[in-house]
């Protein structure tokens, strides 16, 4: 299968511009005969589905929420990005191009790239336009603070609630479409299964979460929003209910699944506490703008920390260790977050961890206090600092946070090209659900500007390309594809059911979990790989024979829910692990221990691994196949990745 990525030819900054002119169109008039459906309703899947209905498409748009304001978008804290160089400190739109391929090791295509680069200016118009509270300087002007992997402040925010307040503003778009009678809303809806009519997707099967009903809908494209599948690791920043079932049974029906091992671990979250968890919480990557990350210089000082002897508070400068500040001083605090992750588990594996459990690290802001004021500190971060101490009973203004990396967001997905349609005809996936824009590690505040890109200004231009080609005629969902998708999902549910085993859903998942950080986490060998491919293996033939299922199908059943999302988890999981193994070298978020420098930095294979792994579903318990599209840098150097 070759691979076509669809990349406009011509200059880098003339791109999006000539493949908007290139593109065929839709009348007007015609878009009222054409149906969408869109599979999600955070910022991308809202953004999209009100973006179409706007255009005069006939959309549905479903959520397996009450409401699309309960998408994960929601729990976003810290900011989006947008080249504007408000601050004039020397921003651009090639900055910000830059600063993510660099930020993303070089494995992101610059295509792509730069096209989020380019409309993140338009982004922050538009949103300001529908009212989002944007955080403003005394003049009135919008505001901007750093994050990691870059040198300017280019991060629009609104406080510590940004994914919020986009989310209504983009909600607030939705809703108006669906009062205009564009947009049909289907919540408590979960999609099962992609149907395929010609070898073109035509519709979706989805379960009503509150009936149990099976219904069937159809559509000339479909476009999965789904977001990503950081919770094959159990514990995670992400929603319970986040989960990769759209996208992994997508694959099954032939989309590909591009670079699965590429998992982002935040730096800044609360540690875990016990084994009674089954979340975990951000604390947003703009603390790092004021707070101070350190340990103990010696392990003894931190024993004392851990067993409740010492107050952080009361230990010297000089026995203090800031170490981001020590080892980049030119990025400090703010280095990327897998660089930021990677350090945090170094200090700890060396015994200075602070919490009982060891595992945690300082985040101070007892200097910025001292010069700012405490006013200041709690006009930029008063509600994080609120959360943590709800949730940790200690006082940030008084006491340093304690955090420590997490799970948090997935850069692989499913494959697309420059369009945002995956390698089956009228599949489209967007935002966190593809793998397109941040290569093998994403820059902070780069998931709000890349899900409002895909779905205000790119896929409303390239889905036209796709349905100007396209008979008008619909798809009835008594077709016989139809039914058999039907009939595959409810043999599915039926099989879960009937299992009656001794374990719970929940227990599989966090064996799951374990073995995923345990061995395709923050670092990664052969060895442990190989024994986690085996354990899964183990694990999902056990999940078949012994989980144990309650209720029936037709009614409210988290326990079934679960159940089917696991179950892609198993599987989703074992090719993670796969990705993990083929990749031997390290770049970004993907740590091979074989594969560092001398000074513990990711170090990549150019010459071996410079190419998008985009791998074929190709039947149960067979292995996948591999695909390779090679990327091509001809704006960028590639060098090493320096924040020194």
């Amino acid at each position: 299968m070759k691979l076509d990525s669809k990349i406009p030819e011509g200059p880098i900054a003339e791109k999006w511009s000539k493949h908007k002119f290139n593109v065929k169109l839709v009348n007007p008039a015609n878009k009222r005969k054409y149906d969408i459906i869109v599979v999600g309703t955070g910022l991308a899947g809202a953004s999209a589905a009100a973006s179409f209905g706007e255009l005069g498409y006939n959309v549905k748009a479903f959520c397996f929420q009450d409401s699309p304001r309960r998408a994960h978008s929601i729990a976003a804290q810290g900011g989006i990005n947008a080249a504007k160089n408000y601050q004039n400190d020397g921003d651009s739109i090639f900055r910000l191009f830059y600063d993510t391929v660099k930020g993303g090791d070089y494995r992101s295509r610059e295509g792509n790239v730069y096209r989020l680069a380019e409309v993140s200016v338009d982004i922050i118009d538009q949103c300001v336009a529908q009212g989002v509270p944007f955080a403003r300087e005394y003049g009135g002007l919008l505001a901007n603070r750093s994050f990691g992997g870059a040198q300017v402040s280019r991060t629009f925010y609104a406080r510590g609630q940004t994914g919020q307040q986009l989310l209504l503003g983009a909600y607030s778009a939705l809703s108006r479409q669906v009062s205009n009678g564009k947009v049909k809303m289907y919540t408590r809806s979960e999609m099962l299964d992609l149907v395929m009519v010609d070898g073109k997707a035509r519709g979706i099967v989805t379960r009503n979460l509150i009936t149990g009903e099976i219904e069937s809908h159809s559509a000339h494209a479909v476009v999965l929003a789904t977001g990503g599948y950081g919770n094959v690791f159990y514990l995670s920043t992400n929603a319970m209910g986040s989960n990769a079932t759209a996208a992994w049974r997508a694959h099954k029906k032939g989309a590909l699944f591009a670079n699965p091992c590429y998992t982002q671990i935040h730096p800044t979250c609360i540690p875990v506490s016990g084994d009674h968890q089954s979340k975990l919480t951000l604390m947003s990557e703009s603390l790092r703008n004021d707070g101070r990350v350190w340990v103990p210089k010696d392990k003894a000082d931190s024993e004392k920390i851990r067993k409740g002897q010492l107050k952080p508070t009361d230990l010297p400068e000089d026995k203090r260790d800031y170490y981001l500040e020590r080892r980049y001083p030119s990025f400090g605090n703010l280095v990327p977050r897998d660089v930021a992750s990677r350090n945090a588990k170094y200090v700890c594996d060396e015994g200075r961890g602070v919490s009982t459990t060891g595992l945690a690290v300082y985040l101070d802001f007892a200097d910025a206090i001292k010069r700012d004021g405490r006013a200041a500190i709690e006009g930029k971060y008063g509600n994080l600092f609120d959360m943590y101490q709800q949730i940790t009973g200690d006082n940030p203004y008084e006491t340093p946070m304690k955090i420590y990396p997490a799970v948090h967001y997935t850069m692989g997905g499913l494959w697309v090209d420059y369009n945002l349609m995956t390698n089956v005809d009228g599949l489209y996936a967007i935002g966190e659900a593809n793998f397109s824009d941040h290569g093998a590690n994403r820059l902070g505040a780069s998931a709000l500007m890349q899900g409002l890109a895909d779905g205000y200004f790119v896929i409303p231009y390239t889905i036209g390309d796709y349905l100007a080609k396209m008979p008008y005629d619909k798809v009835s969902t008594d077709h016989e594809a139809f039914k058999e998708a039907e009939s595959r999902v409810k043999e599915i549910n039926d099989k879960l059911l009937r299992i009656k085993g001794n374990r719970t859903v929940d227990e599989f998942h966090k064996a799951l979990g374990h073995i995923m950080w345990e061995y395709c986490g923050m670092s990664r060998n052969e060895e442990g790989l190989k024994k986690a491919k085996t354990e899964i293996q183990k694990l999902r033939k056990e999940f078949w024979e012994d989980v144990n299922v309650l209720g029936t199908n037709e009614e409210l059943n988290q326990s079934l829910e679960k159940a089917n999302r696991v179950a892609d988890f198993l599987e989703l999981g074992e090719l993670m692990v796969e990705d993990a193994l083929n990749r031997s070298e390290s770049c970004g978020g993907h740590f091979r221990e074989e594969s560092q420098t001398e000074e513990g930095e990711a170090k990549r294979k150019d010459d071996e691994f410079s190419y998008v792994a985009a791998w074929e579903y190709k039947g149960p318990e067979a292995p996948e196949e591999l695909h390779k599209e090679d990327l091509v840098f001809e704006n960028v150097k590639l060098t090493q990745r320096s924040y020194k």
